[in-house]
C-alpha cells in the first residue's frame, strides 16, 4: 500500500466514451477515437492534471468481462489520449473489468484504473457484482507493473448486500484489498459525495490518498479542498453540464481556477 500524500488537489478529467462497436448504440469506432481525442485536448488547454478514459456509451454494461475487441479499442484510444496530450492517464472499464483496465493500462502506459466494486459484493443494475482484489492484485504481480489501483469505496448506482459503514468499507479496500487509494462518491453519476463522509474517511485514513469520484463541480469543490487529495470529473465539464456532451473548455478553466490555480 502506497501512503505518500499529495500536497496539490489533483483534478482527473473524465473521457466518457461514446459507444464503442458491438454495443446497442455503437458508433463507428473512428468517431470513438476523435471525440475521445477532442476531449482529451480540452481537458488538457483548460488545464486538467490527468484523464480517466472509460467506456461509458457502452450501457448496459456486462457486470464482469469485456469482449476482446472492448480492451483493444480502449487500448488504442488510451494510447493516442496520452500522446496527444501527455498528461497521465487512467483507465476504468464498465462495469467492473479490473483485469481488462489493468491490462489496457499496462500495455498503453497508463497511470492507474478505477474499479468500482474491489472487495465485497454490491447490488447494482448489473446485477450482484463481486470484488475481485485477489485476481487484480495477482495480475499487477504478473504483470510486473507500477499501474495502481484506485478503488471506490461503496460505489454509486449500487447498494451493499449487507449492513456495513463507510469506515469499515475502506477499511477492508485497503488492508485488505490492498488499493493505492480510495475514491468516495454521492449515490449516482452527477450528484456529490457529502461533506461529512469524506471528512470522517480522511480522519480514519489521513496517509490514504482520497479521490472525489462525482458531483464536483467548480461551485462546491472548494469544501472539499482540506479533506481530498483530488477528484474525478466528467459531468459538470460537459457542455451544459450534460455527460453525453463535449467536454467545455471554458468550463475546465472555471474548476481550475476554482481551486485557486490561474
Amino acid at each position: 500500500m502506497r501512503t505518500e500524500r499529495t500536497h496539490r488537489f489533483l483534478l482527473a478529467g473524465v473521457i466518457h466514451l461514446l459507444p464503442l462497436p458491438g454495443s446497442p448504440r455503437a458508433r463507428a469506432f473512428a468517431e470513438v477515437r476523435e471525440r475521445a481525442l477532442r476531449d482529451a485536448e480540452a481537458y488538457a488547454r483548460g488545464g486538467m492534471d490527468m484523464l480517466l478514459v472509460e467506456n461509458y456509451g457502452d450501457a448496459p454494461f456486462p457486470k464482469e468481462r469485456v469482449a476482446p475487441h472492448v480492451i483493444a479499442g480502449m487500448a488504442l484510444i488510451v494510447d493516442a489520449v496520452k500522446r496527444a496530450t501527455g498528461l497521465p492517464v487512467g483507465v476504468n472499464v464498465l462495469r467492473n473489468d479490473a483485469q481488462a483496465a489493468l491490462g489496457i493500462a499496462a500495455m498503453a502506459g497508463a497511470q492507474f484504473i478505477r474499479v468500482n466494486v474491489h472487495v465485497g459484493a454490491m447490488l447494482t443494475d448489473q446485477g450482484i457484482i463481486e470484488g475481485r482484489a485477489d485476481e487484480t492484485l495477482r495480475y499487477r504481480k504478473l504483470l510486473e507493473t507500477p499501474v495502481e489501483i484506485w478503488a471506490d469505496v461503496l460505489v454509486k448506482h449500487a447498494a451493499p448486500l449487507a449492513s456495513l459503514s463507510l469506515e469499515d468499507a475502506a477499511r477492508d479496500t485497503v488492508q485488505r484489498g490492498l488499493a493505492d487509494a480510495l475514491i468516495v462518491t454521492g449515490q449516482i453519476t452527477g450528484q456529490p459525495p457529502n461533506t461529512a463522509d469524506v471528512a470522517r474517511l480522511r480522519a480514519a485514513f489521513p496517509s490514504v490518498r482520497l479521490f472525489l469520484g462525482s458531483g464536483v463541480t467548480a461551485d462546491n469543490v472548494g469544501s472539499y479542498l482540506a479533506c481530498a487529495d483530488g477528484a474525478i470529473v466528467g459531468t459538470w465539464t460537459k457542455v451544459g453540464g450534460r455527460t453525453e456532451n463535449p467536454v467545455d473548455e471554458q468550463r475546465v478553466r472555471q474548476l481550475v481556477q476554482a481551486i485557486g490555480r490561474s
